[in-house]
């Protein structure tokens, strides 16, 4: 039965005279899913509670980076410690160095890094970073890949992007974009033509190594190593966006579990416990050209902030502690819902493809296999927003969504797993006897 949410619907009806959509990000607003998005006022473990009181399991996660769950009370205690110091200095502290250490010992490739405060800018910066170390202007891109909003990579970007059937970006200049060539993910052929075009103009290729932003979507046998040879091969750069697998899909990221070495990695905020940061890095040689040392400009006052290193610290830390713990239960428990979920669709009938690496999965609501931004683009959407509106009222919240990768953390129980699939059986149900309605 739905649940009440009167809190929530009024405020968001404040929100809306403050933000536009009352959001401030847009996939938050639940266009493609329909109802009013909830308004979440705490969280701890795997649950999330809303304005009204009503309690979820979560398979969000902020977007991912809640590896060991909400208020992990190691994380919460290092925030508190930190935040007792001081939130923010604009200098250099030790706990930099500390994080550093932990995110290098993890990722081969990154001999030298710079923090900076989300994923976005981490991603653009390491792209004006490629630009100016290979002094060429083409970068290669993959349609429905999302590397944060800086103005050149929203061509045929995934996410928010495609959850709002927007084919880009108003305010991206023809000037800027006619530098990106977007072309289709898994596709050898297309990158061999793209290099043949282009040969010796190519400044780097960014890839996520998973895709998460147009649900999950994993590299076929032998791609990530296509895009490694003919990189090396032609003196381009190979930039990995493990902003959503960097200590997700493992320790070291997609890069430790496919055995490839980029030339360059991005991270995000699973690095700071959740708090806005994220990093870019790889080879010294190339990570010298930042200033100070070189001529390419990155600053910001936040970049580093000790409340964020020290929620990095204690995370990252954890799971290097515990790993050989974490992440075989991780992908234990992760398989058994999705394997669990996806049975019961096929027992009511109804056509579902599941996509999952480690703790990152997606249910699509089509047959057949999903190989890239096309093949995802022929899900179900309105199946799916009755799937997401049924979880939700019996207290499962997914991402609001078709596009969107879902997570598990290290603190859902096989508990949390038994009413999620009884939750989407009950969800099946109904679809197939009384559709549900998602208007607004």
């Amino acid at each position: 039965m739905p649940r009440t949410t009167r809190a929530s619907n009024s405020l968001q009806q404040r929100a809306e005279k403050l933000f536009p959509g009352g959001v401030n990000s847009p996939v938050r607003a639940f266009r493609a899913v329909g109802g009013e998005p909830r308004v979440i006022i705490r969280a701890r473990g795997s649950k999330l509670w809303d304005a009204d009181g009503n309690e979820y399991i979560d398979y969000v996660g902020s977007w991912g980076p809640m590896i060991l769950g909400h208020a992990d009370p190691e994380v919460t205690e290092a925030v508190i410690r930190a935040a007792q110091n001081g939130t923010s200095f604009g200098a250099s502290t030790p706990a930099e160095a500390d994080l550093a250490e932990l995110v290098k010992a993890a990722f081969a490739s990154i001999e030298m890094m710079r923090f900076v405060s989300s994923g976005t800018e981490a991603t653009m910066s390491a792209i004006r970073l490629a630009r100016a170390f290979t002094q060429r202007k083409y970068i290669v891109k993959f349609e429905g890949c999302y590397h944060g909003h800086a103005d050149s990579l929203l061509v045929k970007a995934g996410s928010g992007v495609a959850t709002l059937g927007i084919p880009g970006s108003a305010g991206v200049l023809d000037e800027q974009a006619q530098f990106t060539l977007a072309l289709p993910f898994n596709s050898t052929e297309a990158v061999d033509q793209a290099f043949d075009r282009y040969k010796n103009q190519i400044a780097a290729v960014v890839v996520e190594p998973i895709v998460g932003n147009m649900g999950c979507v994993p590299p076929r046998e032998g791609y990530l190593q296509k895009l490694r040879d003919v990189t090396r091969s032609q003196g381009s750069l190979l930039i990995f966006d493990e902003v959503m697998t960097g200590f997700r899909v493992a320790f070291g990221g997609a890069q430790e579990l496919y055995g490839i070495t980029p030339d360059l990695t991005t991270l995000g905020k699973i690095i700071g416990g959740g708090l806005p940061v994220g990093a870019y890095g790889g080879r010294v040689e190339i990570m010298r050209m930042i200033a100070p040392l070189g001529p390419v400009y990155q600053a910001g006052t936040l970049c580093g902030n000790p409340l964020a290193m020290a929620a990095g610290i204690a995370t990252v830390s954890r799971l290097q502690r515990d790993r050989a713990k974490i992440y075989p239960a991780l992908e234990r428990n992760s398989s058994t819902l999705v394997n669990g979920v996806s049975q019961a669709a096929r027992e009511s009938g109804i056509d579902i493809a599941s996509a999952r690496v480690g703790s990152m999965f997606t249910w699509f609501f089509r047959n057949g296999s999903i190989f890239n931004y096309e093949d995802a683009c022929k899900s179900d959407t309105a199946r799916f927003a009755h799937f997401h509106r049924g979880m939700l009222d019996q207290g499962i919240y997914l991402p609001p969504s078709q596009f969107e990768a879902a997570f598990l953390s290290a603190a859902h129980t096989s508990a949390d797993i038994d009413q999620t699939m009884d939750a989407a059986r009950n969800t099946f149900k109904l679809m197939t006897s009384k559709p549900l309605s998602v208007s607004r």
